[in-house]
């Protein structure tokens, strides 16, 4: 059920309308739809219902079944690091990810879904991003074949100014390839399929040019880069065909069909060269295993990320409190102030302003310090209670609003 920014927000809209959700995030890529929101009640039911609605699916209740659940704040938490990261990609350490979690991210600001506690979140997630990359191996590499090509299409137009790519065949294979050329440093990009209907369809997703299949030879003869994905038995670039282009520069084929679609003599002809899924199967493989031995890596700088996180979130608790407290302290300082000031000339209500004011920091500065000390150990709750009893807060919180 993948959302585009149109359906995402338009979704976050209509829970917004029957839940009371403070806070919210819709994130869908390839592979998965999934929503977070900040709330005392489980809206799941509904917000089932609304995704399938806007799916065009009516029967929705059968399809419950396929939904995760996650009630629990700790876990959905670490959910979200380890999609954002790319624990979870079909692709282990999936590039792609965390700007889309970043799009995902936007769309909830946009329309005031993002809170403090999304802020800090995010921007705490994109920061352990940017440590995975710099201190571990986990994005070294193209781990699967569809990013393997990209990355040889690029190595291999590295040199050219303005260099174009073909991709022939739009099945699972052709498809991701497409995808991922669209974040490409290849700008020029065209796509052609047996069934036409479909490369319009992705087209339109990456934003690149189609040709109809009958003109496919036309493309093949002004093209830098050629990747191939058909299946079929009989290859479908011959030497005979790629020998009668009149070739007068570099050309290069990238074949990733099984069976090959491209003739192994094609590389006979002067200015071509060919490229088959073998070589880059072994690349993606080897960058897929250093991914994998650097997890425990990962896990580990996620963890510390959770744990500096989650004490921010206890001290939010308290925050309304110390402003309270602050508050009360100022009106009692003010109130004494204004007693005595009309009786103080210009420099000496300004010593007194300053010295009344450092009074005040350092009271507030110790129980600020066990508010957040009571945090850390679970016990904020209590302190709290004290010094609303203490100080009256609640009343002195009524007074100010007043």
């Amino acid at each position: 059920m993948t959302l585009n920014e149109t359906s995402a927000k338009q979704l976050m809209m209509q829970i917004r309308e029957i839940a009371d959700a403070t806070e919210m995030l819709v994130l869908s890529t390839c592979n998965r739809t999934e929503v977070y929101y900040s709330s005392e009640n489980d809206y799941s039911a509904e917000i089932i219902k609304l995704l399938s609605l806007q799916k065009g699916i009516f029967d929705f209740e059968q399809y419950s079944s396929y939904f995760i659940n996650i009630n629990d704040h700790q876990e959905a938490v670490q959910h979200l690091y380890n999609v954002s990261i790319g624990l979870e990609s079909q692709v282990v350490g999936d590039i792609q990810i965390i700007n889309q979690v970043k799009h995902a991210y936007q769309w909830s600001a946009d329309l005031n879904l993002a809170g403090p506690f999304l802020h800090r979140l995010l921007h705490t997630i994109f920061f352990t991003n940017k440590k995975v990359v710099q201190e571990t191996p986990f994005r070294d590499g193209a781990a699967s074949v569809s990013y393997a090509t990209v990355e040889l299409a690029e190595h291999l137009t590295a040199e050219m100014h303005t260099p174009k790519a073909l991709v022939i065949g739009l099945g699972e294979m052709g498809a991701d390839v497409c995808r991922n050329l669209a974040n490409s440093n290849i700008k020029d990009i065209t796509i052609t399929n047996r069934t036409h209907a479909r490369a319009e369809e992705l087209a339109k997703e990456c934003n690149v040019k189609v040709i109809p299949f009958e003109n496919v030879w036309e493309a093949i003869a002004t093209y830098d880069v050629v990747i191939c994905s058909i299946s079929r038995e009989e290859p479908f670039i011959t030497y005979e065909k790629v020998k009668a282009l009149n070739i007068l520069s570099y050309k290069f084929f990238i074949d990733i069909s099984v069976p090959r679609s491209v003739e192994a003599k094609v590389e006979e002809v002067p200015g071509v060269l060919v490229y088959h899924i073998d070589n880059i199967r072994s690349k993606a493989s080897e960058a897929l295993e250093r991914r994998l031995e650097s997890i425990p890596m990962v896990k580990a700088l996620i963890a510390s990320s959770i744990v500096e996180f989650n004490d921010w979130s206890k001290e939010m608790i308290v925050s309304p409190t110390i402003n309270k407290l602050k508050n009360a302290l100022e009106q009692i300082r003010q109130e004494e102030l204004n007693r005595y000031l009309k009786q103080m000339n210009e420099e000496e209500s300004k010593k007194v302003e300053q010295i009344t004011r450092n009074i005040m920091q350092k009271i507030m500065k110790l129980p600020v310090l066990q508010l957040k000390a009571a945090c850390k150990r679970g016990e904020a709750e209590t302190l709290i209670d004290v010094l609303n009893d203490l100080f009256d807060l609640e009343k002195q919180s009524a007074e100010i609003k007043e």
